[in-house]
C-alpha cells in the first residue's frame, strides 16, 4: 500500500495481492449479493469509460476547472463504484448526506457547479427533484434504483472490450496524487457549509498511517459491516483501509437492520459513532431489565463489575475471576448478538462516554476511540490494540507520521500529509484554519501520560458565566449521559450566573420507574411535568454534580418531552448536537431555567 499513490489504485492492488469473492456486498431482494475484486475492477472501468464518453473531464487536474460529480445515496456497492470511477476520470466527487435538507443541497450543488448527480432511490429523488432545476450547471441525473423518467446508472456502462476502456487507462496514468479527489461539505451547523478539498495524497496518507498505527492487518478472510454514511470522511477513509487490507465490506440494509445484519454476516469489526453505541447499550439494558430472579441479579452484577474495568490496571485475581464468570454467563450473549467475531469497533465523530468504553471492553467487545476532523482526512489519534497505547477517556496517541501540538490556549494543531488542500473557493477561511502547515482543529485538549490526547471540548463551545468563569460543556454532558435515566443533554449558561441543562429523559427507563412507583404514565409531555419525576431528576442531577467543581455544577434544568434527531433538525448527520439550533428552538425552556436568575 505504501507505494500506491491514488485512492483508485486500491482495486488493482487488491487484484494483485489478494483477489477475493466478496470485495463488496449488499442485500438485494433479501439475499446478500457479493462483488468479487474482478467484478469491481470491470464495473469501475466500464463506468469510467462511460463518464469519459459523456464528456466528464479533470481539465488538467485543476480543482477549479475539473468537473464535479455529486452523489446522494445510502451505503451500497454502487456508491463505491461511482467514487472510484469518478476518480479515474480526474473529475471530483461531491458527496452529500441523504439527510441533508433541500436548502443545503441546493447551496452545495451550486457552489460546486455540479455537472452530473447520482441518486440512489426514488425516495431521495423525490426529496431533491424540486431543487435540481435551480442548478444551472447540472446536465444529467442518474439513479441506482430504477426510477421512472430518470436515466439508470447502468446506461453509462460501456461494454466490456470496448476500445474506450483504453482511454481510461491513459487518463488514470496521468492523475497526480496532488489532485483533489473529493470535496466534502461540512454540515453547516455554524453557518454556510464549507467545502473541504481532500487530495488523493491526503486520504491515502491518512489511511496508510492509520492502517500501520492501529494496526489493520491484511486479512482477506475478514469482513466488516458498514453503516456510517460513506460521504462522512471517517467511513470513506476506513473504506480504503479495508480495500487495501483485503477486508470484505458488507453494507447494512439500514440503521434499523444493523442488529440482524451483524448476526447474518458475523463481521470482524465495524466503525461507529458514540450515539449508536449508546443506543446499542440502551437496548442491552432494556433487555436486562426484563429479566427476573437470579438472571436479573446476575445481569446487573455483571454490568456493575464491568464499570470498574481498566485495560491498563489489573483488578487482581478476585476481580478477574468474577469478570471471567460474567463473561461466560452474560457477556458471551452480547458478543453473539454482535455476530460472535468482533475484534474491533472504532468510534469517532464525538466524545464517547468512558463508562461505555469500560463496559464494552470488559465484555470482550473491544471498542477503540479515535479522533480527527474532516480537514485532516480525518484521523489524528486513535487508541491502539497495544494496551500500552490505549487509555479510556483519551483518543490515544497521534498516528505515526503526524505532528501534533497544543497551542497556548490548548487548541489541538496537526501537521502532516493528511492536512487538507483547503476550503473550496474560500482562501480566506483556509488561511484562518491552516498556518505554516499547521491545521488548527478548533478542539481543546490536554496530554495524558505524556503522549495520549484527551479532548476536553470544542473551542467555540467553551463559554463564560456572568461571573467570568469558563465552562466546558462536553465533559459535563458525557458524565450526565452515563446515568440511564438521561438520554440526551445540552449544557447551557453563557453569560448567566450558573450552569443549566436541557435534559431529554430516557423514556423507556422513566416509564418503568414510574410504573414501579405507582405513578400513572400517559404521555411524555405529562411525564416531564410530573412533580415526582422532577424530584427524581433533581436527585439524579445532584448526585452527578459531585463529579464537577462548583462552577460546573448544574443548578437548574428543564426536562424535554421529545428526543433530538436528524429529522427534527437538532442533530447533524453524524449524530452530533447542533447547539445553536437547540438553543434557539428551546429558548423559552432556557429562559425558564433562568427565570429566578
Amino acid at each position: 500500500m505504501k507505494d500506491c499513490k491514488r485512492l483508485f489504485d486500491a482495486v488493482n492492488y487488491q487484484l494483485q495481492k489478494f483477489p477475493k469473492p466478496d470485495m463488496l456486498a449488499a442485500k438485494v431482494n433479501g439475499q446478500w449479493k457479493t462483488y468479487s475484486t474482478g467484478d469491481v475492477a470491470g464495473m469501475v472501468n466500464r463506468l469510467s469509460a462511460g463518464l469519459l464518453k459523456l464528456g466528464v473531464s479533470g481539465n488538467q487536474f485543476d480543482e477549479d476547472s475539473a468537473d464535479k460529480i455529486a452523489i446522494i445515496s445510502n451505503n451500497r456497492p454502487e456508491w463505491v463504484f461511482t467514487d472510484l470511477a469518478v476518480q479515474q476520470t480526474g473529475a471530483i466527487l461531491v458527496p452529500l448526506y441523504p439527510t441533508t435538507n433541500p436548502h443545503e443541497i441546493e447551496f452545495i450543488l451550486n457552489d460546486a457547479a455540479v455537472k452530473h448527480i447520482f441518486i440512489s432511490s426514488k425516495e431521495l429523488y423525490e426529496k431533491v427533484k424540486d431543487v435540481l432545476p435551480s442548478i444551472p450547471s447540472l446536465q444529467k441525473i442518474y439513479t441506482f434504483d430504477k426510477v421512472e423518467g430518470v436515466d439508470h446508472w447502468e446506461t453509462l456502462l460501456v461494454p466490456a472490450g470496448d476500445a474506450s476502456l483504453h482511454d481510461v487507462e491513459a487518463v488514470k496514468s496521468r492523475i497526480p496524487e496532488s489532485h483533489v479527489a473529493t470535496i466534502i461539505y461540512t454540515s453547516g451547523t455554524t453557518g454556510t457549509p464549507k467545502g473541504v478539498m481532500l487530495t488523493h495524497r491526503n486520504i491515502m496518507s491518512d489511511a496508510y498511517l492509520s492502517k500501520i498505527s492501529f494496526p489493520f492487518d491484511d486479512a482477506p478472510e475478514h469482513k466488516v459491516l458498514s453503516f456510517l454514511p460513506l460521504n462522512h470522511i471517517f467511513e470513506k477513509c476506513v473504506t480504503y483501509i479495508y480495500l487495501y487490507s483485503g477486508i470484505g465490506i458488507y453494507y447494512a440494509e439500514s440503521m434499523e437492520t444493523i442488529g440482524d445484519n451483524l448476526k447474518e454476516i458475523k463481521p470482524n469489526g465495524f466503525t461507529t459513532v458514540p450515539r449508536l453505541l449508546e443506543k446499542v447499550f440502551e437496548k442491552i439494558m432494556n433487555t436486562g431489565s426484563q429479566l427476573t430472579g437470579i438472571k436479573r441479579k446476575l445481569f446487573f452484577w455483571s454490568v456493575k463489575l464491568a464499570e470498574k474495568y481498566d485495560n491498563n490496571i489489573s483488578g487482581g485475581f478476585w476481580y478477574n475471576l468474577q469478570l471471567a464468570i460474567a463473561n461466560k454467563l452474560v457477556f458471551s450473549k452480547w458478543r453473539q448478538a454482535l455476530g460472535g467475531n468482533i475484534s474491533f469497533i472504532v468510534t469517532g465523530g464525538a466524545a464517547c462516554q468512558e463508562r461505555l468504553l469500560r463496559i464494552f471492553n470488559a465484555a470482550g467487545v473491544p471498542v477503540y476511540e479515535g479522533y480527527g476532523p474532516t480537514e485532516n482526512s480525518p484521523v489524528i489519534c486513535v487508541n491502539r490494540r497495544d494496551r500500552k497505547l490505549a487509555k479510556f477517556g483519551t483518543v490515544g496517541p497521534p498516528i505515526d507520521g503526524l505532528e501534533v501540538k497544543l497551542a497556548e490556549d490548548g487548541e489541538i494543531c496537526v501537521k502532516g500529509p493528511s492536512v487538507m488542500k483547503g476550503y473550496y473557493k474560500r482562501p480566506d477561511l483556509t488561511a484562518e484554519a491552516v498556518t505554516d502547515g499547521w491545521l488548527h482543529t478548533g478542539d481543546i485538549g490536554v496530554w495524558v501520560n505524556g503522549n495520549l490526547l484527551k479532548i476536553t471540548d470544542r473551542k467555540k463551545e467553551l463559554f463564560k458565566t456572568s461571573g467570568g468563569k469558563y465552562v466546558a460543556p462536553q465533559p459535563i454532558e458525557n458524565k450526565m449521559k452515563e446515568n440511564p435515566f438521561i438520554e440526551q443533554v445540552l449544557v447551557v449558561g453563557p453569560e448567566r450566573k450558573f450552569v443549566g441543562a436541557l435534559i431529554v429523559p430516557s423514556f423507556s427507563h422513566l416509564e418503568k420507574w414510574m410504573k414501579r412507583n405507582n405513578i400513572p404514565y400517559t404521555t411524555h409531555e405529562e411525564a416531564v411535568k410530573n412533580p415526582k419525576v422532577l424530584d427524581k431528576y433533581k436527585e439524579i442531577v445532584e448526585s452527578l454534580n459531585a463529579s464537577f467543581n462548583h462552577v460546573e455544577q448544574v443548578k437548574r434544568f428543564e426536562l424535554l418531552p421529545r428526543e433530538w434527531s436528524i429529522d427534527t433538525g437538532e442533530m447533524t448527520p453524524k449524530l452530533s448536537l447542533k447547539r445553536k439550533v437547540i438553543m434557539e428552538k428551546y429558548k423559552d425552556a432556557i429562559e425558564h431555567i433562568y427565570a429566578c436568575d
